[in-house]
């Protein structure tokens, strides 16, 4: 049986993996923490190595927040209620989810849900209006778009 070597890193070999990690892609506080807690680091070390990623600006929540509500409502079609959701299980503030959204274009948004509404319509093999309006609005609820703009939406575009 081969025993797994343990390697140890010195606390400067840590904070370059770690800047390394917030380079590669925009992280939050929490990410960073769970990867800290992989290195089994003492407390004052972790603080110094949090503290020193926010000062050299490798770590900034905002930035997290905002780039996280852009990529996922443009690539992952996302509403506003699903990335809330997310952005709240990840502990950021309520100010930074809050300028998060900002970066969310409203006319773009009403696009996207009546196209993706649309698509999905197209694919729905179902007869029946009423299921094949049940069946959209789950769809929509799961993508996290507001109920009242799903009625609205799924109404126009299944009555015509």
């Amino acid at each position: 049986m081969i025993e797994k070597k343990k390697t140890s890193f010195t606390v400067n070999e840590i904070k370059r993996k770690l800047e390394q990690y917030c380079i590669y892609q925009d992280r939050c506080h929490k990410e960073v923490e769970q990867k800290m807690r992989d290195y089994n680091l003492i407390p004052e070390a972790k603080e110094m190595i949090l503290l020193s990623l926010m000062q050299d600006n490798f770590l900034n929540e905002e930035r997290f927040a905002k780039s996280f509500a852009r990529g996922k409502f443009r690539i992952k079609n996302w509403g506003k209620q699903r990335i809330i959701r997310e952005l709240k299980f990840k502990d950021i503030s309520a100010y930074n989810i809050k300028t998060a959204l900002k970066e969310i274009d409203e006319e773009e948004y009403l696009a996207t849900i009546y196209r993706i509404t649309e698509n999905r319509n197209a694919v729905i093999s179902e007869a029946n209006i009423h299921k094949r309006k049940q069946k959209l609005i789950g769809f929509l609820m799961r993508k996290g778009f507001e109920s009242e703009l799903i009625y609205k939406v799924v109404n126009e575009v299944v009555s015509h």
